[in-house]
């Protein structure tokens, strides 16, 4: 089942003349009010009243005095000898890059401003506050979530359409997809409080997305589910099907808080907390941190976590959808009782 507003017909063939300058170009700020500089060769007193304190010129020549002849004997620095390979890797286990390589999670927060085959975008107004906004050039499509829309210009062409499959009806994702064509300007949202960040896929690499974490993704780009097994649909937040993302082209993310990404080297581990995955290109297991027992568990809050092992990238989360509803619930409720 399909509807179609009013609007140019996409031509034949796969090749997209780019969009309009005058549509893409961004207007320079308006100019601002200029400061007078200030007046010359004027010194200003020292504060309070005070003078700074003058001192005498090094000696001339560069020469100094040799130590007294009583004084301790030098001893001669001596360069510490390097840590064998075999045996940096012996003293940080559990996978960690040596000492002087770590590199923490990395911010995405900066706007983001690129093009692609048929059109550019601009990201913006982040990072729990975010919009996209794509041109989109004549017959360019674009497919994004359902209600992610927030305007659209008149030349745009809009088309829904609805598909059933078992592996959505389980995972409760979205059954109906909205693609718009262009020419025209699309600006698209995050359903809650979030960010949007933006994956170039090539062609070599497949990525696994959480079902609420897919916002839109350009032509060339392929959206499948996967089965990610019972355990992990139990405890990784995540649910038993995810999305598996391949292709050519862009996958724009969307999340709920800031987006922040971690890269893995090659064997590197690292345990996120469940409920804070956006996307990730390696795997992971589900793993018990918590010593001490259920008592341990309930008092840290960090009972399961799943733990990545590199090489690969996780985008994740700053919070916690779960968490959030349940922190709105117990305090809806101890308001609604005062």
């Amino acid at each position: 089942m399909s509807f179609q507003t009013q609007g140019q017909q996409p031509p034949q063939g796969g090749y997209y003349p780019p969009p309009n300058q005058q549509q893409a170009a961004y207007p320079p700020p308006p100019n601002q009010g200029g400061y007078p500089p200030p007046p010359q060769n004027y010194s200003y007193p020292a504060p309070g009243g005070q003078t700074s304190p003058s001192f005498p010129p090094p000696p001339a020549g560069g020469q100094t005095s040799p130590p007294p002849a009583g004084g301790h004997p030098q001893i001669p620095h001596q360069q510490p000898s390097p840590i064998p390979e075999k045996m940096q890797h012996a003293l940080t286990p559990g996978g960690a890059p040596p000492q002087g390589q770590f590199v923490g999670v990395q911010s995405t927060s900066a706007d983001d401003v690129g093009t692609f085959n048929g059109g550019s975008y601009r990201i913006s107004h982040r990072d729990t506050n975010t919009v996209l906004t794509i041109q989109l050039a004549m017959g360019c499509p674009l497919t994004a979530k359902p209600g992610a829309m927030i305007a659209m210009s008149p030349t745009m062409t809009l088309k829904g359409s609805v598909k059933f499959s078992m592996k959505k009806l389980i995972a409760g994702g979205e059954m109906s997809t909205s693609t718009y064509t262009g020419p025209g300007e699309l600006l698209l949202a995050p359903t809650m409080l979030g960010d949007i960040s933006v994956l170039r896929l090539s062609g070599h690499e497949t990525w696994s997305v959480g079902k609420d974490a897919y916002l839109s993704s350009t032509q060339g780009v392929i959206k499948d589910y996967k089965n990610q097994g019972l355990s992990k649909a139990f405890f990784s937040g995540e649910g038993l099907f995810v999305y598996k993302i391949s292709g050519n082209g862009l996958l724009f993310l969307q999340s709920f808080g800031a987006i922040i990404k971690k890269d893995l080297a090659d064997g590197e581990k690292y345990n996120i907390d469940n409920g804070h995955l956006v996307a990730w290109s390696c795997k992971y297991v589900m793993e018990r941190v918590a010593s001490g027992g259920i008592i341990s568990g309930m008092t840290s809050g960090e009972g399961l976590v799943c733990k990545f092992t590199g090489p690969g990238s996780v985008y994740m989360q700053t919070r916690n959808p779960s968490a959030f509803a349940s922190w709105v619930m117990a305090n809806g409720a101890a308001g609604g009782g005062a």
